[in-house]
Order: structure tokens, then C-alpha cells, then sequence
């Protein structure tokens, strides 16, 4: 596997804060300080990094990082993105999975007419969506579709092992 399909990105460093090394944290996790959650972090400058110690500033979250010790070395790490590895994610549950593992599966209707790929899932105040790639020859001359993600009503089930959502939605939708 590569390098990419084993990592998640969790959030971007900053503008550096201070001039002892400290860093502004942008966070992608649902709860912002989840972030410190997870550690080693690697960054896009591809090196590993251990925080030595983080605080709420404010509205923003600033981190020290061992090795980074100056303004300097804060400014070269600055805009990377903060990645983990996948494996550090936390177990699930039953039949519970992460967003990540959807995106590429096959959508398919209960009679088995092939919706297409999800290509993203995203959150509305309402519900998840899944945003699906139709396939290039759909006979409803569909490019793509949005499905709420609302289990038992519209996802029938996932099937990891086939990389299958079964759906009860209507392909003309």
C-alpha cells in the first residue's frame, strides 16, 4: 500500500505563534482539541513529529513540537498538513465505519440497477450525504446523485467485503 491510502489528514499547521518554535493549529476533527488525540504526527515536509505540549489561545489552539525550537523552524513547517496513520484510528464498532472506507464503494438500488461510486460524503444540518458518481452509461442520464445517509429508510445495508451499498432510492431521482 502506499504511503497516501495509509495516512488521514487531521488538520494543518499554522502561522508560527511566538518565537520559541510554538505553531497555530488548524484542526479537522469534529472536536478541535481531538487532534492532540493522535500522535506521532506527520507532516507533508514527510518527517514525524511528537507534541511536547499544546494549549487553547483563545478561539485557536497553538502546539509546540519537539525539534521545532525557533520562529524559523516554526515558519518552515508552516501550512503543512497533519496527517496519522490510518491504524491509529480508533476501532469500531459492529457495523459502524469511517466515512474514508465508503468513498469508492458500488451503489446499488434493492432490484440491482447500478447507481454508480460514492465520491464523497459530506454533513447538511439534517443528515450525511453521499454524493455519488453515476456510471457514464446511466439509462436516466444521471452524472451524479445525492442520497441522504439515513440507515434503515435508505441504506439497506454496506457490505465492506463487496464494497457494496444497497439502497432503496429511485434511480430517476
Amino acid at each position: 500500500m502506499s504511503l497516501a491510502s495509509d495516512t488521514l489528514v487531521i488538520g494543518k499547521i499554522g502561522a508560527p505563534y511566538g518565537v520559541k518554535g510554538w505553531v497555530k493549529i488548524n484542526s479537522y476533527t469534529d472536536e478541535s482539541t481531538g487532534i492532540f488525540d493522535y500522535t506521532p504526527w506527520i507532516l507533508s515536509d514527510a518527517k514525524t513529529y511528537l507534541i511536547e505540549q499544546w494549549r487553547p489561545n483563545g478561539k485557536t489552539l497553538v502546539a509546540k513540537l519537539a525539534g521545532v525550537d525557533n520562529r524559523d523552524d516554526a515558519e518552515r513547517i508552516k501550512n503543512c498538513d497533519i496527517s496519522i496513520q490510518s491504524d491509529q484510528l480508533p476501532a469500531l464498532d459492529g457495523d459502524d465505519f469511517y466515512w474514508r472506507d465508503l468513498i469508492g464503494m458500488q451503489v446499488e438500488t434493492l432490484d440491482g440497477y447500478g447507481l454508480g461510486t460514492v465520491k464523497e460524503m459530506f454533513e447538511t444540518g439534517a443528515n450525511d450525504v453521499m454524493l455519488v458518481k453515476a456510471q457514464s452509461n446511466d439509462a436516466f442520464g444521471q452524472k451524479e446523485r445525492m442520497l441522504p445517509f439515513i440507515r434503515e429508510s435508505v441504506i439497506k445495508s454496506v457490505d465492506m467485503q463487496a464494497k457494496t451499498i444497497t439502497v432503496d432510492w429511485d434511480p430517476g431521482f
